[in-house]
């Protein structure tokens, strides 16, 4: 008897505020469990870069594409959540909110996220890439100059570091511990879907929650990718350094999606080295869920599958 060869789908997600969001190849669906426990699953209509702009396709620059995406998706999609899920009815309206709302009308919502996600961006390059330069310099200074060659590496366990410890605080947060719950509601529903096998909750609820492309694993990837690119920047100045490290981003993305895409279509010795380190963090990012985070997940799953089966190849 011939063993059934390994499936692999194009469909991807990610954890909202209670809820999920599913992109299939031709549709993206958002479901959320309201406040009075049904379900409330509604299409997110977006129009990917790569339909716009034929060569994002290509190689490499399809990473930064579909980071690009990712991001914008999710914007979208996190106020969808928030508006369905009651987040937005409970908080309790300060004067600055207030303020903001009769300035900004309906836009408020957009314009304190956007706010968010930029102070976000700003700390992040220097938490990542301006930090780790000014460390080593200073550990430089007081060893000696024979650990130079090692700026890189020193760098990214530095970053590395600064990531796992980040992700730990945040899965001891109530809420966010929730979304690691859907995270994993969200990669158990996939394998589900991948192994043939019937999307219940009984069904989903046995297989792992690990998922070699996740993006959890995309950010572990990049910063392996960085540690590599940084060792061929001949810059100390940690300004200059990281400037030029800015001007890396897409490639470092273009290069972390991939090797994502590798560890989907290819089952080997190398996607396994490759994608172990992703697995390992999604130990944090990814929590055993409850059947009704299932449930929501089963929902956004079964709308965007195609009939066609156009989303499906075999794994190599």
């Amino acid at each position: 008897m011939n063993k059934r060869a390994k499936r692999y789908t194009s469909i991807g997600g990610e954890a909202l505020i209670e809820g999920i969001l599913m992109r299939g190849p031709k549709r993206i669906e958002v479901s959320v469990r309201t406040p009075d426990g049904i379900i409330d699953s509604e299409e997110l209509h977006y129009q990917p870069l790569r339909q716009k702009y034929p060569i994002l396709k290509a190689p490499i620059l399809r990473g930064v594409a579909s980071f690009i995406e990712s991001m914008s998706m999710s914007f979208q999609a996190l106020n969808m959540a928030a508006d369905k899920s009651g987040m937005t009815d409970m908080e309790e309206e300060s004067k600055f909110d207030r303020w903001l709302e009769s300035h900004f009308g309906e836009k408020t919502s957009n314009l304190i996220m956007t706010i968010g996600m930029i102070l976000g961006f700003v700390l992040a390059i220097v938490l990542f890439i301006l930090l780790p330069s000014v460390l080593f310099n200073f550990f430089e200074k007081w060893v000696g100059e024979g650990i130079a060659p090692w700026r890189s590496l020193f760098e990214g366990i530095f970053r590395i570091l600064i990531f796992l410890i980040y992700l730990i605080l945040c899965s001891h947060q109530s809420d966010i511990h929730r979304m690691f719950r859907y995270h994993g509601a969200e990669h158990k529903t996939i394998f589900c879907y991948e192994h043939g096998l019937p999307l219940t909750v009984e069904n989903v609820r046995k297989q792992k929650r690990f998922h070699p492309r996740c993006g959890t694993s995309f950010m572990v990837l990049m910063i392996l990718v960085g540690i590599i690119v940084g060792f061929f920047i001949p810059f100390t100045n940690p300004f200059l350094r990281t400037f030029v490290k800015l001007l890396c981003i897409p490639l470092v993305m273009g290069l972390g999606f991939e090797l994502i895409r590798l560890c989907g279509f290819y089952d080997n010795l190398f996607t396994r080295i490759v994608a172990a380190p992703g697995l390992w963090m999604q130990r944090i990012t990814t929590k055993e869920p409850d059947d009704s985070m299932i449930e929501v997940a089963i929902t956004a799953m079964k709308a965007v599958i195609p009939g066609n089966g156009e989303d499906m190849v075999e794994v190599r």
